[in-house]
């Protein structure tokens, strides 16, 4: 069985240090790039983008609300026209960098708050699912599990990558619990494997309260701003191997080939 992990990178502000980035894309297949509406800037894209061709990492878009002073991690309210605004640029931005370097955006997944929103809201799934599909039918959009925003990306036959998140404990509706819960993060590495690799073999989201709902599973994501981030993918990535799966980036798996 072919997986994927995928970590948010090149998230570079006064909020957080991308100074694990070089290491964690050692470990990780599939790279989600702070566009700078977030974090990052151009030198932090370039960078990722210059270490991911060299370790045969894919690349992808991490489109933010244009909010540097929370982290795109405040939920705003816009226009549809607005929100597709935000995606076009932002792949803009990062497509640009890429050609430099030889390389295309293989991938989109949309960042914090507008990814959380998503989630729960089929209009702005739908909004950003139009989007994608508009700048390339061939985008691999990478979606959280059982989200609107799944449902939105198989109505317009997109390619979907379906993720969970190592990370991050889940409420009983398929959310992940907010960040401003005691609970929502598992920051325990070997708590980590052990919840990723339950997921992974049962196809299923293993909610907060022991609830366990079926779902389809590509991607594992380990978010690169945690403290135990590194030691999280390793213990993750071994994990996973020992356990007979077989990773491989976004773009290179069977299933978008």
């Amino acid at each position: 069985m072919e997986i994927n992990i995928n970590c948010d990178l090149g998230e570079k502000s006064k909020l957080h240090s991308n100074e694990r980035d070089p290491d964690l894309l050692k470990i990780v297949n599939s790279a989600n790039i702070a566009c700078g509406y977030h974090a990052g800037d151009k030198e932090t894209m370039n960078d990722v983008i210059k270490i991911s061709k060299n370790n045969g990492v894919s690349i992808g878009a991490h489109p933010s609300f244009k909010d540097p002073d929370n982290f795109g991690r405040e939920r705003m309210n816009l226009r549809n026209d607005e929100i597709k605004k935000l995606i076009f640029d932002q792949y803009e931005i990062l497509q640009k960098i890429a050609s430099k370097h030889g390389e295309n955006v293989t991938h989109i997944k949309p960042h914090g708050a507008l990814n959380n929103m998503a989630c729960e809201d089929f209009e702005l799934a739908s909004t950003l699912a139009l989007s994608i599909k508009e700048i390339d039918k061939d985008l691999i959009y990478l979606v959280p599990t059982g989200s609107k925003m799944e449902q939105a990306a198989r109505k317009l036959d997109l390619k979907i990558a379906c993720e969970i998140f190592a990370d991050r404990n889940y409420e009983d509706d398929g959310n992940l619990i907010s960040r401003k819960k005691p609970n929502a993060l598992i920051i325990n590495p070997k708590e980590a494997k052990t919840h990723v690799l339950k997921m992974v073999r049962n196809q299923s989201i293993n909610c907060h309260s022991g609830k366990q709902i079926p779902c389809k599973i590509d991607s594992v994501c380990i978010h690169g701003d945690n403290q135990s981030s590194l030691d999280t993918a390793k213990s993750i990535k071994l994990n996973l191997i020992e356990n007979g799966l077989e990773l491989k980036p976004l773009n290179k798996m069977k299933k978008f080939n």
